[in-house]
């Protein structure tokens, strides 16, 4: 059962006790404004499951056209104490509708005494894309996410991916939006069949593999940070709630993956 749907002006009409974004040397506090009239998107996110719940990775880079707007984007919000939304496209947008969701999810919490169920918060973010269509058409306000829960009922991680009409679609492994995830599609696949199902992977390893397939995305999308320069923003869903993985453990994980590399361009040599 669905409560009464809350007004998406509304929603977003005061500040977000929850929300706070950082400041930018140059800008005002909120979601990064791009110059010249152009709109900041966000690119590349990820998500993989792995033995004991999901890890979430995005990249740190907001673009306008061909210029480089952001370095400190946070791309991956939770929505409530077990739901992360990994955001891609038009930023303003996406921290719009995180807004708008997580007062909507609290609101019927509230009124209806009881949590919102799984169901109801897809197609709240179903109806948060599907409105974003008329500005999507003019390329100034589509957003495209990557929902991902644990899911009390069945006691499993989940992962759901929407299109650019708010269609959602369930993935067994992994999910990927913004700009750089079309060049890397095939190399999930790729892990998948040649090393194991991210279901399978113990959390470092399904970290380390996020992280290869965020590089190699930086690699072939231009608007795609990478970790290269800022480390990638990751956090992972289990049974016990959100965590975020911390900068020792991202930095362990990128240091293993350039030692890798450097040991196979050594054995090329």
């Amino acid at each position: 059962m669905r409560g009464e749907s809350t007004d998406l002006h509304s929603a977003i009409a005061g500040p977000d006790p929850v929300l706070a974004l950082p400041v930018h040397p140059g800008l005002g506090a909120g979601a990064p404004e791009a110059s010249h009239g152009q709109v900041a998107h966000g690119t590349t996110v990820i998500a993989v499951k792995c033995v004991d719940g999901v890890i979430n990775v995005g990249d740190r880079r907001a673009t306008a056209s061909y210029s480089v707007m952001y370095d400190q984007a946070e791309k991956v919000l939770a929505l409530d104490d077990f739901t992360l939304l990994a955001i891609s496209g038009s930023y303003a947008r996406s921290i719009e509708v995180v807004r708008y969701l997580r007062h909507a999810f609290r609101y019927f919490e509230r009124s209806q005494l009881q949590p919102m169920s799984l169901d109801g918060k897809l197609s709240e973010v179903a109806r948060a894309v599907a409105a974003g269509l008329p500005m999507a058409m003019q390329g100034l306000g589509g957003f495209i996410p990557i929902l991902s829960t644990w899911d009390p009922s069945a006691g499993e991680p989940r992962i759901f991916f929407y299109d650019a009409m708010g269609a959602r679609f369930e993935s067994a492994e992994y999910g990927a939006a913004g700009s750089g995830s079309v060049q890397i599609r095939g190399a999930f696949e790729y892990v998948v069949r040649t090393k194991s199902p991210f279901r399978q992977m113990p959390r470092a390893d399904a970290l380390r593999e996020a992280l290869r397939l965020l590089d190699i995305a930086a690699d072939l999308d231009a608007a795609t940070g990478g970790w290269a320069k800022v480390l990638p923003l990751a956090r992972v869903i289990t049974a016990e709630g959100i965590q975020d993985v911390g900068e020792a453990e991202l930095r362990a994980a990128v240091a293993g993956l350039a030692q890798g590399e450097a040991t196979f361009v050594a054995d090329r040599g």
